[in-house]
């Protein structure tokens, strides 16, 4: 494990007298699969959206990367690597696969008129070095022989594998996504998880909401485990397994 990427001391946030997210601290290192898990209701999304900008915490601070986050907009906090994959995927059904990526790719030097009237060489090298950073990834997540077809015709598991990766291709340091292998079989939600431990492999961060806990599990280094608005529970997935109050959140025994 690398340093630590996200630090988040007791952050709060509230909905009127409502406490969606209470006193939260934790910490998400590099190089690692973390797992944030606990029952509707209990502030994992709120959560997710507080780290991502789109509320700020009422209490508390979020520092990535050593820098404090709490004010800065969602673009300015995806401008630093904090990126976030959504849990329906948002893709451009009639764009092929591979173009699906490359439009999530940052920095397109042939976006502005100037570079793409008299630069033409080099965001062309540009594309070129993207479209094989593109087929990598599309390798590691078994979607290669897909690269050219319309992302309208990937079944749905094939979306989500698309979504992962159309992260991954925005170069992000720590990639948030939420239920990954939420609504498909368990086969394709292994195979799913097992593209994102092929990428942590290579240096990538991953913080997971996942109700698939007998996935999740299997592949996590590390558990966050939420009720009522507060983390109740942490470790390695065994010891959560063997923590009492994990099923108290769970069973309510």
């Amino acid at each position: 494990m690398q340093e630590t990427l996200l630090k988040i001391r007791e952050v709060s946030k509230h909905f009127g007298g409502v406490y969606a997210v209470s006193g939260v601290s934790l910490n998400i290192k590099g190089g690692g699969i973390w797992g944030l898990v606990g029952p509707n209701g209990s502030g994992k999304t709120t959560l997710f959206n507080t780290i991502l900008g789109l509320h700020r915490p009422d209490e508390g601070d979020i520092y990535f990367n050593g820098k404090c986050i709490n004010r800065l907009a969602p673009h300015q906090i995806y401008g630093l690597g904090l990126v976030n994959a959504f849990q329906i995927p948002r893709l451009f059904s009639r764009l092929s696969v591979l173009d699906n990526m490359l439009l999530a790719a940052r920095g397109h030097q042939g976006d502005t008129l100037l570079n793409s009237l008299f630069l033409r060489k080099g965001w062309q090298e540009q594309e070129v070095e993207l479209a094989g950073k593109a087929m990598e990834i599309l390798e590691t997540l078994e979607l290669v022989h897909l690269a050219l077809s319309p992302a309208g015709e990937l079944s749905g598991g094939q979306r989500k594998l698309l979504e992962v990766g159309r992260g991954v291709m925005s170069s992000p340091t720590l990639l948030l996504l939420d239920e990954p292998a939420a609504g498909i079989n368990p086969n394709l939600g292994k195979k799913i998880f097992q593209g994102i431990e092929d990428l942590s492999q290579e240096g990538l961060s991953f913080f997971i909401i996942e109700h698939r806990l007998e996935i999740l599990f299997d592949f996590a280094h590390w558990v966050y485990v939420m009720d009522k608005g507060k983390i109740v529970v942490e470790g390695k997935p065994e010891e959560v397994l063997e923590d009492p109050a994990f099923f108290e959140v769970y069973l309510g025994v």
